[in-house]
């Protein structure tokens, strides 16, 4: 089974961008699973609309994941009705939206978990006391076949950490939230591949993604880059590409490969 997993997406040109190249990713790579972090996909880079993540789904995306902006707003919110929509598992019930999906693809099933880290989930609108540590989240959730994880979170050592926590059971531990590619990809002893962060797929030549102006006055004339009024503007550079292609066999991976800007732009 051939999987291509794409982080963090920025704004609308990324996400509209990647509407109208999913299909043609999909037959270069032998694709059987797309799995993308799309909760920064919003317009102002802030949570998520229905009508993007309907037709990143229409356009060959299977399962969509979040992190600590899946809550950013009424619409990221309604997004989360979507039965292929995931936000992180480790919160308590009666948050809005699931974190543990079951799917199938080229006759496997495959579970993905969606997971965030402490840091990541003190800034989750609405959700930030009502979170508790992912790997509590990790074993209780229900997974079957091949298992994948999309791990939000700031820290390298708690993804490092958790990954060889659950080598052999999980099939990829990938990495996302900081928005800036990690090089290595870490084929862990028991088939788990790691992969810290896999970057972005939005704007490059900001902050994340984002125009740096506003935070670089606040920072300069408040000595704090988050004093003025948030949200700020998307940045408006060409789009970069942040994605991983896995080739799993059972639940282990076999094969992975950073996928380069050209794939997205060519």
């Amino acid at each position: 089974m051939r999987v291509l997993y794409i982080g963090d997406v920025v704004g609308t040109d990324a996400a509209e961008l990647l509407v109208r190249k999913i299909e043609d990713m999909r037959r270069a790579y032998g694709v059987d699973l797309v799995l993308v972090n799309a909760e920064n996909c919003a317009p102002d880079g802030f949570g998520t609309t229905v009508e993007q993540l309907e037709r990143l789904l229409a356009a060959g995306v299977d399962v969509i994941c979040g992190g600590n902006h899946s809550w950013d707003s009424p619409q990221a919110v309604a997004s989360l009705d979507l039965p292929r929509v995931l936000r992180p598992a480790n919160v308590e019930d009666g948050v809005p939206g699931r974190g543990v999906l079951t799917v199938e693809a080229a006759g496997t099933t495959v579970t993905v978990v969606n997971l965030a880290d402490a840091c990541a989930m003190h800034s989750a609108r609405g959700v930030a006391d009502k979170f508790f540590p992912a790997y509590r989240a990790w074993k209780s959730a229900e997974k079957q076949g091949a298992v994948i994880v999309d791990y939000h979170g700031d820290h390298v050592l708690e993804k490092q950490i958790f990954a060889h926590a659950v080598d052999g059971e999980a099939a990829a531990v990938l990495g996302s939230h900081t928005h800036e590619p990690t090089i290595p990809l870490h084929f862990l002893p028991g088939g788990t591949v790691l992969v810290t962060d896999v970057g972005m797929t939005g704007p490059v030549g900001g902050v994340q993604g984002f125009d740096p102006t506003h935070l670089v006055r606040n920072l300069r004339e408040r000595g704090n880059p988050f004093a003025g009024e948030l949200p700020v503007p998307v940045a408006g550079a060409p789009i970069t590409l942040g994605a991983v292609v896995m080739s799993i066999v059972g639940n282990r991976t076999v094969k992975a490969e950073r996928l380069d800007d050209a794939v997205l732009t060519g």
